[in-house]
């Protein structure tokens, strides 16, 4: 084409650029020059050389960025299917463009540069070393010609390390060409990198006149103006050549980051003094100190311990910190601080290994550096040092030099303050708050933050303690004692609970709050450490006492105190005198208030605010520890605290129903060590007694078993005219709780004691089950199950408050009083609640978030007694007459209508716990009847909900509705997949082993979907069925409910289910049914299942990895059966699904079969095998929706370099289909 026709085709790209970028252009004219342009790049035949014109000096930037594209697209789109001609012509022009074509370094915009290294490194990725073999020299000549070429040279370096190393945007066998030959120059190209950095840095600091000493580096910098553009160009090759050296130094061999004595590392350290280019070097030399890999290789970094380099690191230090918070400067000692924990990590790798590493000599100054760091208003630094404390502390040699210890007080006085809370970034209330700003988005995301920063304190203060605890526990004692005596702060914010109280952000809470979590470290690493005789009891005894006497009416300062009194308790053991005063502390607390309650109307209390219910909660639950830690030491005390407790239920409103139950969950507790079943069971007769008359009275039968009447008496059918003080029925929902709370208390505390032999002594064994396990009776035994009919009635009546006609029967007021509670809501969705909320608002605000409340509580309690009864009460509850039935017919009751909310914690708390706590000897009767039922159902159920939410995301744009808000899609849409979890789990638990399997599920059920999910997650080979499995799979209604549900789930979008669902439990259950006579439908059904999860999954690398594996066994396993028995085909309906697959190879497929059916082939190895499987399915893996549409790009492999050619094919090999040298396709 000629000239003339290449101009006019580049005057309407100029045209149709400027279109686009010009913001007053219309969509349609912006729409169409895009058209143009997208397919003059697809098309047209003149790309090269329109795109060369367009990248001339003389056309506007975006123009230029323009021409590039064109010339990057076809390098990356066309490059295979051009002429070597044209290929040298091209490379040469953009080899002249990098030469010639560009303005100079200071000028040239940073997209050209970009855009002109990424398309070296496409022609780099195609034809290097085979084809260009010159183009190192090629570049070190082209830097020659000065510092915009070489800013450029290093550009291209940097990215080709990280499309080749970092990224592997390439095929194999090309980025092995290509890494082992970069390998091989590597000590080329770090010279080059070396002297670039070291000759512009010189040059550089002559120019501004810093002295090339490190003497005084904070003279001002005198710069000849005329110099000054120089300078700054040597400045940028020096960025320049930082940056490309941090993208090799993570990967090359350890020998040329350590090499000539260190060089290397030694101008890094030089550099942290240099302003312009100290991030960079920090960056560096951060990622050199991190480098794993064999011992002997890293102990030349430890030349960082020299006085050179911690000379130069602290210098640096200390300029950046002492030029006040910029934003720089913070960035670099962030990168400093992590410089120093790398280092405190390779000592502590080094040290005591054998590679003959000693205490540095300057331990003691890297020391008091890094505790500067500790001790640096940013709480982000500060937090950035715990773990490499944590190591210091735990190493074996460390922990013993007298340097470590000498800074364990020091360590522990920091602590101190960095425990407490302050630098919240919507505050000026400490020098915190500004290093906040930079580090947090909100007070929320701080708060978050600091309790993880804080927690992560607490187990390096346990460390810290066990190297020196008399010092942790002499400090902790000046500040408890400091705490009691100074006056309070309640600061300018006051609390809503009341007058001059605290609030979570007052000086004085937070002082408190620090504090106590300092003593409770402190002191109980302190009784773990030291011998009993050793113990500071008098000292322990005298702080317990100040405590003790110590009075305030601060809810959350009261908090803290009682937090003291447990944490100080052990010393109590050595003077049990003491034990009264402490039941009266914290019988004191159990029914604090802040406001008188005579100001309100009897019936109804004041809306307790969250600080004050904490309160009388914590005493509760502190009484309950100390009975349940402690029980000897309480039992000569019994009477006393027997009486106390008599006391406070004598009078129905002074504590709520949970407290009661808290105190009497106390005394059952103490009680089990009678060591006597009698005396326990006539002690819990007596305890239970009020619980029993109030349940067991024909008004309380009549509303328990009547949904009805249980919505008129606990008030949820009546129109309240004041929502928030009006409740007539408060008291009939608080007998109802407080019966269930007991029933509850006694179920879960009450036991037989340990031992066998006392067992016996006392009268609570029974002998041996069949399978030899031994059998004992609770002493609750006799009174539980006298209210357990009535237990029944009440969850079934619950159960039916969820049938439209009965959630139409409840009053105006309570239309949503069986709707989820906002916070329940707000936890689910990942809402954080605000902070002051928490303490300072009403638990319940109105009448209806009472009565949420209740129900909500009262659901999952009744539940919990039912998944505490069989391993409280064991045979005596397994064997009640028809229990399989009575469960059907009230907890399984109308679950149509249960939401998924309130089904999720009953399979949780209920059904879970009730099948793993039960014997072999009952399946036949009660799992297996219960489990049928349950497993077909919530079958249905999932699959029509998700369902649902799959017809949903596909009409989602033609939805305009407003009816269902998107929050509650989304809420509806979370509860849908905690609730696959909750199913998934249950199935796993009851048919899978634990042998070989970890199971962690439980604690990630209401896990975040992004946790961090394994590539290669094969099961283990031994996860194998339960008993309880195996029984459950020779039901077929169970069976085939479990194996559907547990396949079809593989494709719903929930990838944490489908993750753990398929390395669990698919394999072991199908693995059972193989050998029957499964149907060819049921067996394409199965394989089909593996493969639609994939489709949706695949984008996701573990549930990939998980699910080729599931896939390949089923394929392994049944094409080698049907060879085995030819009378049961099943390869048939495998391969025709297989064939399917989109883009399938069929001879590769029979290649695959065939290997599968050779005897003498099939040792080869698994690894190869699952790979050519994983290619051959390839197909039907999902994609991102970033990758499903995106133009591909092909990269074809060249000669190998590492196969020797035999002599007579030399001269064909030499020549490719184009009849050009590869060696010679690029001259230099």
């Amino acid at each position: 084409m000629s000239a003339e026709q290449v101009s006019g085709l580049c005057e309407q790209l100029v045209k149709a650029v400027t279109v686009i970028m010009d913001p007053a252009s219309t969509q349609r004219y912006r729409l169409e020059a895009l058209k143009f342009c997208e397919e003059f790049k697809e098309k047209c035949p003149i790309c090269v050389p329109c795109g060369l014109k367009l990248a001339e000096k003389t056309q506007t930037a975006i123009v230029r960025h323009f021409g590039l594209q064109i010339l990057e697209h076809v390098v990356k789109y066309r490059w295979n299917n051009m002429p070597r001609l044209e290929k040298v012509y091209l490379k040469n022009n953009v080899m002249g463009l990098i030469s010639s074509g560009t303005q100079s370094i200071l000028e040239e915009e940073s997209h050209i540069k970009d855009v002109l290294s990424r398309i070296v490194v496409e022609m780099i990725k195609r034809e290097w070393p085979q084809h260009w073999p010159d183009m190192l020299k090629e570049l070190d000549t082209l830097s020659k010609q000065g510092e915009t070429q070489t800013e450029l040279v290093m550009f291209i370096l940097l990215r080709l390390a990280e499309d080749v190393v970092t990224f592997q945007t390439l095929p194999t066998q090309r980025r092995r060409d290509i890494q082992q030959t970069l390998t091989q120059n590597m000590e080329k190209i770090f010279s080059f990198l070396l002297t670039a950095l070291q000759q512009n840095v010189s040059k550089y600091r002559c120019m501004v006149g810093a002295p090339q000493e490190q003497e005084d580096l904070t003279t001002p910098q005198k710069t000849d103006l005329a110099q000054e553009p120089k300078a700054q160009a040597n400045c940028r090759v020096g960025i320049a050549a930082l940056n490309t050296l941090a993208g090799y130094i993570d990967w090359v061999a350890l020998s040329h980051i350590t090499a000539d004595n260190c060089k290397l590392l030694e101008m890094l350290c030089l550099l942290l003094n240099e302003p312009e280019l100290q991030v960079g070097a920090a960056e560096c030399l951060l990622i050199a100190v991190s480098r794993k890999g064999k011992l002997e290789d890293r102990k030349p970094l430890m030349v960082l311990f020299g006085d050179v380099a911690m000379h130069c690191i602290l210098s640096a230090a200390q300029t950046a910190d002492g030029e006040g918070l910029v934003e720089k400067h913070y960035v670099f000692l962030k990168r400093l601080c992590q410089v120093l924990c790398a280092l405190g990590s390779q000592l502590c790798a080094l040290l005591g290994s054998d590679c003959d590493v000693e205490t540095p000599a300057n331990f003691g100054k890297y020391l008091e550096s890094f505790l500067a760091f500790t001790t640096h208003p940013s709480q982000f630094l500060r937090s950035s040092t715990q773990i490499t404390w944590g190591a210091l502390f735990r190493h074996e040699v460390l922990s013993r030099d007298p340097l470590l210890l000498a800074v364990v007080p020091k360590y522990l006085r920091a602590s101190m303050t960095n425990l407490v809370k302050v630098g919240f970034p919507s505050k000026v209330d400490s020098p915190s708050c500004e290093y906040s700003r930079f580090d947090f988005d909100s007070d929320e995301d701080f708060n978050a933050f600091f309790n993880s920063f804080r927690a992560q304190q607490g187990e390096v203060i346990r460390m810290a303690c066990r190297l020196d605890p008399l010092t942790g526990f002499q400090m902790a004692g000046e500040w408890l004692k400091y705490q009691l005596t100074a006056p309070v702060d309640t600061g300018p914010m006051n609390s809503k609970t009341g007058e001059g109280l605290c609030s979570i952000f007052s000086p004085s809470f937070v002082q408190w709050d620090a504090m106590t979590f300092f003593s409770e470290s402190v002191i109980s690493q302190m009784f773990r450490t030291m011998d009993k005789d050793e113990i500071p009891v008098n000292d322990g005894i005298d702080l317990l006492q100040l405590v003790l006497n110590f009075e305030t009416k601060d809810p959350l300062i009261l908090s803290c105190v009682l937090t003291n009194v447990s944490a100080l308790f052990p010393f109590v053991t050595y003077r049990p005198e003491y034990l009264p005063q402490v039941l009266s502390k914290l019988f004191a607390s159990v029914t604090f208030e802040v406001v008188e309650e005579s100001k309100f109307v009897v019936s109804v209390q004041a809306p307790r605010t969250r600080a004050v219910k904490n309160v009388r909660r914590h005493a509760c639950s502190s009484i309950i520890k100390m009975c349940r830690d402690y029980p000897q030491l309480v039992l000569p005390n019994f009477e006393m605290l027997y009486n106390h407790v008599k006391q406070l239920l004598s009078n129905e409103l002074l504590l709520t129903q949970m407290e009661k139950c808290a105190l009497m969950e106390a005394l059952v507790l103490v009680s089990n060590q009678f060591k006597d079943y009698e005396r326990q069971k006539a002690f819990l007769e007596e305890l239970m007694a009020p619980v029993a008359g109030l349940w067991l009275s024909p008004e309380m039968q009549r509303v328990l078993s009547d949904p009805e009447a249980f919505i008129s008496y606990v008030g949820a059918d009546n129109k309240i005219a004041d929502p928030v003080m009006e409740d007539p029925s408060g008291l009939n929902r608080s007998r109802i709780s407080f019966c269930v709370y007991t029933i509850l208390g006694v179920v879960k505390r009450a036991r037989w004691p340990a031992a066998t032999e006392e067992a016996k002594a006392g009268g609570f064994f029974l002998g041996y089950l069949p399978s030899g396990t031994p059998m004992y009776r609770n002493p609750c035994t006799e009174q539980v199950l006298k209210l357990f009919d009535n237990l029944l009635a009440l969850i079934r009546t619950h159960n039916n408050l969820y049938m439209p006609e009965m959630v139409a029967r409840l009053g105006d007021s309570f239309a949503k009083a069986l709707d989820m509670l906002d916070v329940e809501k707000n936890a689910i969705l990942g809402l954080p609640q605000p902070l002051l909320e928490l303490y300072d608002s009403p638990v319940y605000k109105t009448v209806l978030e009472r009565m949420q409340g209740f129900f909500c509580t009262l659901y999952d309690n009744c539940f919990h007694i039912l998944g505490n009864a069989g391993p409280s009460m064991q045979q005596d509850f397994y064997t009640v007459e028809g229990l399989a039935t009575q469960l059907l017919s009230s907890a399984f009751n109308n679950l149509n209508n249960i939401p998924d909310y309130r089904l999720r914690p009953m399979l949780r708390v209920f059904v879970k716990p009730l099948v793993l706590s039960c014997p072999a000897e009952y399946y036949e009767t009660l799992v297996c009847p219960m489990l049928g039922p349950l497993f077909t159902y919530l079958h249905m159920r999932l699959s029509q909900k998700w369902q649902v939410i799959n017809q949903r995301s596909m009409l989602c744009e033609d939805d305009a509705g407003d009816d269902n808000p998107e929050s509650q899609e989304m809420l509806e849409e979370q509860l849908v997949r905690l609730l696959t979890r909750e199913v998934m789990d249950l199935a796993t638990v009851c048919c899978v082993s634990k042998k070989g399997i970890e199971q962690n599920t439980t604690a990630a059920v209401d896990g975040d979907d992004d946790e961090a999910m394994a590539t290669e997650v094969t099961p283990p080979a031994n996860a194998e069925l339960t008993e309880l499995g195996k029984c459950l799979m020779k039901q077929e209604d169970v069976c085939t409910a479990v194996l559907i549900t547990a396949y079809t789930s593989l494709s719903w979008k929930d990838t944490l289910s489908c993750q753990r669902t398929t390395t669990q439990l698919c394999w072991p259950l199908l693995k059972q049914v193989l050998p029957g006579n499964l149907l060819p439908d049921a067996v394409s059904w199965f394989f089909t299942s593996v493969l639609k999860g994939l489709q949706v999954h695949g984008q996701h690398d573990g549930c990939m990895a998980a699910l080729v594996h599931l896939a390949f066994q089923i394929y392994e396993a049944l094409v080698r059966s049907s060879a085995l028995h030819p009378n049961r085909p099943r390869y048939g309906e495998l391969k025709a699904v297989m064939e399917q697959i989109p883009d399938i190879q069929l001879d590769s497929l029979e290649q695959f079969d065939s290997k599968l059916l050779n005897p003498t082939l099939q040792k080869m190895a698994d690894k190869r095998r699952k790979d050519h499987f994983k290619r051959l399915i390839s197909g039907c893996i999902g994609k991102p929706i970033g990758e499903q549409f995106r133009k591909e790009v092909h990269i074809r492999n060249l000669p190998s370099l590492f196969k020797k050619v035999k002599p007579s094919l030399e001269t064909d090999v030499l020549e490719n289909e184009d009849g050009e040298g590869f060696n010679v396709l690029f001259e230099p």
